[in-house]
């Protein structure tokens, strides 16, 4: 073998590791990004967790509605600060209303949101029974100002508990402050034990009647 096709034969050798060492590189690229990805979802779930746990040790043991609605109030506040939270309880022919404002406000028409909510509304949000975003709210009824609508962010959240509808919690902000799908995460898996606390209350309320 001559000089020549040695040197084509090294060039060759060459060209084949260094496409293997690329290959390899890409492979380990991809494995660091699965991990990476792992670990990120892991760091959400254990957040969550997280607040889940200090939220139901918080309610445990309060008896009464008011209590109930104020401490999960500041609790969801203290988590995601731009939100305003109502909680629409559900009654036999209306619904109560607890509201927990941001501390930084919306701007918006005079017009509060809470307003455009009808015992119909609420009634048919409840039979819905399930997550509403704006699209939805106005599909069951909801008629507000399109001015107040634009500026805001809106999801309506169930309490429900064996499947029956006990209300729903409305979260809203402005629409700069949309909820991202980890606060969301946060919200919904507290609702459960949310909605079976309320259940409570509401049975102490009635044995004390």
């Amino acid at each position: 073998m001559n000089l020549e096709q040695r040197y084509k034969k090294l060039r060759r050798l060459a060209s084949k590791v260094n496409r293997a060492r690329k290959k390899q590189a890409q492979q380990i690229d991809i494995l660091c990004n699965d991990f990476i990805a792992t670990q990120r979802d892991f760091i959400k779930r254990l957040s969550s967790i997280s607040f889940a746990a200090h939220f139901y040790q918080s309610i445990t043991g309060i008896r009464d509605l008011n209590s109930l609605f104020h401490t999960a109030g500041q609790l969801i506040h203290s988590e995601i600060k731009s939100v305003n939270i109502a909680f629409f309880l559900r009654q036999s022919e209306n619904f109560d209303l607890q509201l927990f404002e941001s501390s930084q406000p919306i701007t918006f028409e005079k017009q509060k949101l809470e307003s455009c909510f009808t015992p119909e509304l609420v009634d048919n949000i409840c039979k819905s029974n399930k997550l509403l975003n704006i699209d939805g709210l106005l599909a069951v009824g909801l008629k507000c100002s399109p001015a107040v609508l634009n500026e805001l962010s809106i999801i309506a959240i169930p309490l429900s508990q064996h499947g029956s509808s006990l209300g729903f919690m409305l979260i809203y902000s402005s629409s700069q402050n949309d909820l991202t799908e980890t606060e969301l995460e946060k919200i919904t898996s507290v609702t459960p034990g949310l909605a079976r606390a309320i259940a409570s209350c509401k049975l102490l309320s009635f044995s004390a009647d």
